[in-house]
């Protein structure tokens, strides 16, 4: 019997060349499983992964960025983008571009997204140690800065060897295109093993196409949720990223429609269904609806589809706590979560099989009619919100007048428009008002709430996404924060439409800060510690210009609204920045969320927040 064949590669060739050899379905045919490597290339990774990609440079395309988190950002949005279907690697240096990944990390694992991190790292032959940003371990010499990953990685391994990646790749893909576990995975790599060579397998390189596993419910966990489901008169379904993920979006609508069940809808899973479906609550929880959150407190059984039920949808396990709850999820974790019925399976397959064995029932009579009133007064509030065109001086425009120009400036931007954000106020705003009508037409990170997402994530959506119009709103601190992948779009001929509200601070946690019975302080810039020249007055469209794109300042709606088209227009990204009111929020909808609040102050405000704060626990499900 003839030896297998092999082939000679360092171990960062092989790498390379196994991730260029996956592929996957998509609607639109066969594809890539990796869209790109985002590589920052430094001591560490530049000689052995750097040689290696640029071999590969045809198949497995390679791009440059500024910023090692921001870059890792933009490969996450990629693969949100992309429903977790496909996705992008990172490489970065083994020192302080490692350790820059670490958030964006952090983001990808608690939004369950899938990214690829290889950062380098030191020599395992210790000979040159400690190297140049070896951080120095002195109870353990095996331990490197990548070791901080180990939390944040659903999947962490270090390549001491060549051949350990003939077991290390298979596992890594494993874990990044499951759905219960997906999230990042990271494979330090030790600067001088990834250039020492090893004969592969020819096979291990073959092309391969991954393929999507969808689970549908067990017997017995079907059955009790049918139960609890034909007892229910006033149900209520909360639709999750795992709706979107899981392609489940027609079976939601279905579901939705047979059984007379509204439908309201976490930051995650907003875009489940189209904003006119007359059983479309909004938004669900701290910044919901009031049609959403009104309904949520009067269900008796709450299905929760694909949401890890975060405090923002709960309301900090306030807002339901009468209902009974029956989680259908992927993640044994997230299904048993709050004492809940639950029911592993994916979305689509879990809510077509409820539905079958629900057979005609429906909510009850008035319960379908009040959902239809509440969600089509949410409508007619959302269009008064936005539909505001006229400020009156000295009166500034506040961020859901700007979104509503936004939404405007396009034929259809509920079809042909993809708004990205991630932290303050705007997610809050967003998440109430924008209207969408496509599935992924939301793109808004607030598992992590991550200052600085905005634009780098919407390159990556860009690149995912490149037919449609991309829309970044962001405030002034986030961009001030992380801006500078609008180079890296401008390079790439990635075109962005930036609208930034500048409100001259945090104004979000401003109102937080005095919510909860503080002074204002150390957030706006007017009431921050400053120099004899004061805080600076930043010029946004200026510095995008030094960056290529183009931009302007606008004053006013009317003003937003012409730049927009100018913008639509435009051949590269585009700037408008426009000033807002860093006070004044949508008063609809909402609910309490949980802050602690000091228990001893001197301050009677907070004296007076904090008996609030003991107060509103009562109303707390534990």
């Amino acid at each position: 019997m003839s030896a297998a064949k092999t082939i000679r590669l360092t171990m960062a060739q092989a790498l390379v060349r196994y991730l260029a050899a996956l592929r996957v379905d998509t609607a639109d045919g066969e594809a890539p499983l990796f869209g790109g490597v985002f590589a920052i290339f430094g001591h560490g990774n530049v000689a052995g992964l750097g040689e290696a990609l640029y071999q590969h440079r045809e198949q497995l395309p390679t791009y440059r960025a500024h910023n090692e988190q921001a870059m890792a950002h933009a490969a996450i949005a990629y693969a949100k983008t992309h429903m977790r279907r496909r996705m992008m690697a990172v490489t970065s240096s083994i020192g302080p571009g490692a350790t820059n990944l670490l958030t964006a990390a952090a983001l990808a694992h608690v939004n369950r997204l899938p990214v690829l991190l290889l950062p380098g790292d030191i020599f395992v032959s210790r000979r040159p140690d400690p190297v140049l940003q070896q951080v120095e371990n002195f109870q353990d010499g095996g331990v490197s800065a990548n070791d901080a990953f180990r939390p944040l990685s659903r999947y962490f391994d270090r390549i001491y060897y060549q051949e350990q990646l003939l077991t290390a790749l298979p596992r890594a893909i494993q874990v990044l295109t499951d759905a219960a576990q997906c999230g990042p995975v990271t494979l330090a790599l030790p600067q001088d093993v990834q250039a020492m060579a090893y004969d592969y397998p020819v096979e291990f390189f073959a092309p391969q196409t991954v393929r999507f596993r969808a689970q549908g419910p067990a017997t017995d966990e079907l059955q009790a949720a049918l139960e609890l489901l034909k007892n229910a008169r006033q149900p209520l379904i909360v639709a999750g990223g795992g709706v979107l993920y899981g392609e489940a979006t027609e079976a939601l609508r279905c579901f939705a429609e047979k059984h007379a069940v509204p439908v309201a809808e976490t930051q995650a899973g907003k875009s489940a269904l189209a904003w006119r479906h007359p059983l479309q609550l909004g938004a669900l929880g701290v910044t919901g609806s009031p049609a959403a959150n009104a309904l949520a407190q009067k269900a008796d059984v709450v299905i929760a589809v694909g949401t890890r039920l975060q405090d923002f949808t709960t309301g900090s396990h306030s807002l339901f706590g009468q209902a009974r709850l029956l989680s259908i999820n992927v993640n044994p974790v997230d299904a048993i979560k709050w004492q809940g019925t639950p029911m592993l399976s994916d979305a689509r397959l879990g809510l077509a099989a409820l539905s079958q064995g629900l057979q005609d029932w429906r909510s009850s009579t008035g319960w379908h009619a009040l959902a239809l009133e509440q969600a089509n007064s949410w409508r007619a509030t959302v269009d008064k919100i936005t539909g505001q065109r006229e400020i009156e001086a000295p009166a500034l425009p506040y961020d859901g007048e700007v979104i509503g120009a936004v939404q405007r400036s396009s034929i259809d931007s509920t079809v042909h428009d993809i708004v990205v954000c991630a932290a303050g106020t705007l997610p809050a705003e967003l998440h109430k008002l924008w209207r969408t009508s496509t599935p992924g037409g939301y793109h808004v990170e607030y598992g992590y709430s991550c200052m600085g997402y905005e634009i780098a994530g919407a390159l990556g959506v860009k690149l995912a996404q490149p037919e449609r119009d991309v829309i970044v709103m962001v405030g002034d601190g986030s961009y001030l924060m992380m801006n500078s992948e609008i180079a890296t779009s401008v390079m790439l001929g990635k075109k962005l439409i930036i609208v930034v509200l500048d409100n001259r601070g945090y104004g979000c946690i401003n109102r937080l800060q005095q919510a909860c019975g503080g002074a204002p302080f150390n957030n706006m810039l007017e009431d921050c510690l400053q120099g004899p020249q004061g805080a600076p007055a930043v010029d946004f469209a200026a510095h995008a210009r030094s960056l290529g794109a183009l931009a302007e300042n606008v004053k006013t709606i009317a003003q937003l609204e012409a730049a927009l088209q100018r913008a639509r227009a435009a051949d590269r990204t585009y700037l408008v920045c426009i000033d807002t009111d860093p006070a004044r929020t949508t008063e609809d909808g909402g609910c309490w969320w949980e802050v602690a609040v000091p228990e001893v102050s001197e301050r009677p405000q907070v004296q007076a927040a904090r008996a609030e704060y003991e107060l509103a626990r009562h109303s707390q499900k534990v």
